[in-house]
């Protein structure tokens, strides 16, 4: 007979490693985990380092059937404690993380009596190189995506943007001088869009600008998950998640997250928090 572990779902969440994207990654894994999954959440071993000296030494020891596990980034080594590069980050995550976390993926497969093999992939959205693991693996995976779902359908149509010669902007005035109030009447579910109202990273004037690349790259391969998840509600963004219906896998809404998360019952996961600097309460008694 298999240990009571054989009998779980086990999904892989991984975060971009950066503070907005790992704190709501990990309030969807507690909640996964308070639904019966066991959880494998991976950070970057940069990411790793600052959390442990944010929280403690134990912060991360986790649960039996929810663990910590990391890869590189890519990025040179650092003992730094601040934000990367996210330019720099981008790159490295999309060209250099694969191989790693498919190492990760084959030891987490090895035959255990503590914890089942991986069933599913819950992946930000912009570390779409997991999507490559999942279907060399045979399994569903999930693409979370932080931002609103009016965020993410901007996303999806920076390509057309850039077809339609909108983006990369000709000239630095164009930021001033009314070029970015031009409309933008055709993206479904959306009315009354302008340029500027588009996530920012097309506000530059290089064709080869490093962001705009890489939203467009992510974006673009978001039809190839079993499923996209966005932290919003269907009442707030009706109108863009019904025209997402038609572009797009299955999309599910778990939001508000913090709403969500703290109708958890208790348990030792409370304590584990994602902050990746360390936290000054003695502030809020206004003693800093």
């Amino acid at each position: 007979m298999g240990s009571l572990a054989s009998h779980k779902p086990h999904a892989v969440c991984i975060p971009y490693p950066a503070q907005g994207h790992i704190t709501p990654m990990l309030k969807l894994a507690k909640l996964l985990h308070s639904n019966g999954f066991h959880i494998t959440f991976v950070n970057t071993e940069y990411n790793h380092r600052r959390l442990l000296n944010a929280r403690g030494p134990s912060a991360l020891a986790g649960l039996p059937d929810f663990r910590f596990e990391t890869i590189p980034d890519g990025l040179p080594p650092s003992d730094d404690d601040a934000t990367q590069d996210i330019p720099a980050l981008c790159h490295s995550t999309m060209t250099t993380c694969l191989p790693h976390f498919l190492d990760l993926l084959s030891e987490l497969n090895k035959p255990s009596t503590e914890r089942p093999p991986v069933s599913r992939i819950v992946s930000d959205g912009v570390m779409s190189f997991t999507l490559d693991a999942a279907r060399e693996l045979g399994i569903p995976e999930v693409l979370f995506w932080t931002t609103s779902a009016c965020g993410f359908m901007g996303y999806i149509h920076y390509r057309h943007l850039v077809e339609r010669g909108l983006t990369p902007l000709t000239d630095v005035d164009e930021l001033t001088n009314g070029y970015l109030d031009t409309p933008v009447d055709w993206v479904p579910g959306m009315k009354n869009m302008r340029l500027r109202d588009f996530p920012s990273f097309i506000r530059t004037t290089d064709p080869n600008d490093t962001m705009l690349h890489f939203i467009k790259h992510e974006a673009g391969r978001a039809s190839m998950a079993s499923a996209i998840v966005l932290n919003t509600f269907d009442e707030l963004e009706s109108s863009v998640l019904n025209a997402m219906a038609a572009i797009l896998p299955p999309v599910y809404t778990v939001g508000p997250l913090q709403l969500l998360t703290s109708q958890i019952p208790p348990s030792p996961l409370d304590a584990m928090g994602s902050n990746l600097w360390k936290e000054e309460p003695a502030c809020l008694r206004k003693e800093c």
